[in-house]
């Protein structure tokens, strides 16, 4: 925490003072939670985060049963149309991007210390984009080509329309250029992908499109380490320091690890092009590499730094993301390397969107919910913590599913057997469920708290009764 100095004595003293042979003192981070000042007033209306939680929740539960409904196929799944591939898209644009939606939309404004704009337009968009993520999984499942391309007109609209209300709240910015840098990369990723994910759409519906291996190889990169993982690096600057009361990492740091994600995502494109594959894949690697490493470092300073600890189970799914992110870069260098472990594609999609997205976000949508619930909670003499609105029981019980289905997932891809896949499918299943009643009770907690009318104030002396 920072600490300010003691002001130096007024009486002189011969020779020269303590304050001139003093160094100059270092540039003083944010303390923690200093842009929570005021940010009651740069609130959503509670219905809007919630909402896209709320279809989080459902799409995580979804996400596992197709994953059930294409356990035959899961571990020999090589691209197309699929149960496998609809699992994958229910758990990227429903769980990660519904969060990523809803969490970007409320932390953004409170973070860069400015009102929020646009917040009827977030309501039309999850309109849109929740029929959309459902009508095109759906598609992919049963891999009915126009269904695909009906639902991926619905969620690029609305992402373009999310991206539009995004980028007028950065440029109305006020503090933590670094969260806002992550924010614009977030967008420019986002554009790339769009585009990529289109040109898919087209080969499968028989349109003149690129070469198919080329936008996949773009999509790829563009969807899970640029929006998704641009965004969710860059709110951790936000939400690790304000969980554990710590001060922000410094912005500089905050900025190298950006400029090395971006150089990394420009060569990645670059050689899913096919320009300079044999080194300029390398380099994109050894720039990421070092992005992750200073990130996770920053991370682990504010922890350690921190009032509290990063504890229960939102801290070791956080923890578990960050093993996932690193595992994923692993797997990056044996293919670039020429050594590919069997099924490396199956290994890299549990590393990167299993392991660490899906877990870390899933570990802080547990603590973003009651504590964006608690700010909006109006019920009671006094305002309930954000703990009070939350469920321990069911998010142990979610977290212990989750590892254990993910451990079984792994030994699903060394194993190839489907059965193990299908018992991995029912205990994440079973997981999702459990964190569908956390967000149940939160949402109901809520609700009556916020119905019940605080009590009167108590009668002074001399009042008429």
């Amino acid at each position: 925490m920072t600490v300010s100095a003691a002001p130096e004595p007024t009486t002189a003293r011969p020779g020269p003072s303590v304050a001139s042979r003093a160094p100059p003192p270092r540039q003083a981070r944010t303390p923690a939670g200093a842009f929570i000042g005021g940010a009651k007033g740069r609130l959503l209306p509670a219905h809007i985060p919630l909402r896209y939680f709320g279809a989080a929740v459902v799409y995580h539960l979804l996400a596992w049963l197709a994953l059930a409904a294409g356990a035959a196929q899961w571990t020999e799944f090589g691209g197309g149309l699929g149960w496998p591939l609809a699992s994958l898209h229910l758990i990227t644009l429903g769980v990660l991007g519904m969060s990523v939606l809803g969490a970007g939309a409320q932390l953004l404004p409170v973070a860069s210390r400015q009102a929020v704009t646009g917040w009827p337009l977030l309501t039309a968009i999850w309109w849109l984009y929740t029929p959309g993520v459902a009508l095109l999984a759906l598609g992919m499942g049963l891999a009915r080509a126009p269904l695909v391309g009906a639902g991926a007109l619905a969620t690029t609209v609305a992402l373009l329309a999310w991206a539009w209300v995004t980028g007028r709240n950065l440029r109305g910015a006020r503090g933590m250029p670094g969260v806002v840098g992550h924010g614009w990369a977030a967008l420019a990723a986002l554009l790339l992908m769009l585009a990529a994910a289109l040109a898919l759409v087209a080969v499968w519906l028989g349109w003149p499109a690129p070469p198919r291996g080329t936008v996949l190889a773009l999509h790829r990169v563009m969807a899970p380490y640029g929006f998704i993982g641009m965004l969710t690096l860059g709110l951790s600057y936000v939400l690790v320091p304000m969980f554990v009361l710590s001060d922000t990492p410094e912005e500089r740091h905050q900025r190298v690890s950006l400029a090395l994600l971006v150089l990394a995502l420009v060569l990645a494109a670059l050689a899913t092009l096919g320009l300079a594959r044999a080194w300029l894949l390398p380099a994109g690697l050894l720039a990421a590499t070092a992005a992750v490493g200073l990130h996770l470092w920053l991370m682990a300073q504010a922890i350690r730094q921190g009032m509290r600890p990063l504890a229960g189970a939102s801290g070791m799914l956080v923890r578990l993301g960050w093993c996932g992110l690193l595992g994923s870069l692993a797997v990056a260098w044996l293919v670039a390397s020429g050594r590919p472990p069997p099924r490396a594609g199956l290994w890299f999609g549990l590393c990167l969107v299993g392991v660490w997205q899906l877990s870390f976000l899933l570990g802080m949508l547990q603590r973003i919910a009651p504590f964006l619930a608690a700010m909006h909670d109006g019920g009671g003499r006094r305002a309930r913590t954000p703990s009070a609105l939350t469920h321990e029981g069911a998010l142990r019980l979610h977290c212990a599913c989750h590892c254990a289905a993910l451990l079984l997932l792994a030994i699903a891809i060394t194993s190839g057997n489907r059965w193990v896949t299908l018992v991995a499918a029912g205990l994440g299943a079973a997981g999702a469920a459990a964190f569908g009643v956390f967000f149940a009770a939160l949402v109901r907690r809520l609700r009556q708290g916020t119905a019940t009318p605080r009590p009167p104030a108590p009668m002074r002396h001399g009042q008429p009764s």
